[in-house]
């Protein structure tokens, strides 16, 4: 069985519903960072203090054809093609331990009928 890392970098606030969209198109767990970009933007400033802003790094396991059901559901409701700050992007995976059994029996499931 093959498996892709899928990443997403995006606001935080917009976290929560990115996590829904990825559990509704049938993603399992999800590893969460808290992240800061700098982009070719000017910075803001307000009263000498400069703002950032907070960003999200969202990593999903899943198998590589789950993968893309997941990031095409997320690039339609996370609206991608018209917000630059926002990137899904897949990474394969060569080697993996420590994944949930009941996960890959999961997988097993749902492609038999694609077999």
């Amino acid at each position: 069985m093959r498996f892709s890392v899928l990443i997403a970098m995006l606001a935080d606030d917009l976290e929560d519903k990115a996590i829904n969209i990825a559990k509704r198109a049938g993603a399992g767990g999800v590893t969460i960072m808290d992240a800061r970009g700098i982009g070719g933007e000017e910075k803001k400033t307000f009263f000498g203090l400069t703002y950032e802003g907070s960003q999200s790094v969202l990593l999903f396991v899943l198998e590589r054809k789950l993968s893309l059901t997941v990031m095409k559901a997320l690039t339609t409701e996370l609206d991608l093609a018209n917000h630059s700050k926002r990137v899904v992007f897949t990474v394969p995976l060569e080697h993996i331990a420590g994944i949930d059994t009941q996960q890959i029996n999961s997988f097993q499931e749902s492609i038999k009928d694609d077999i």
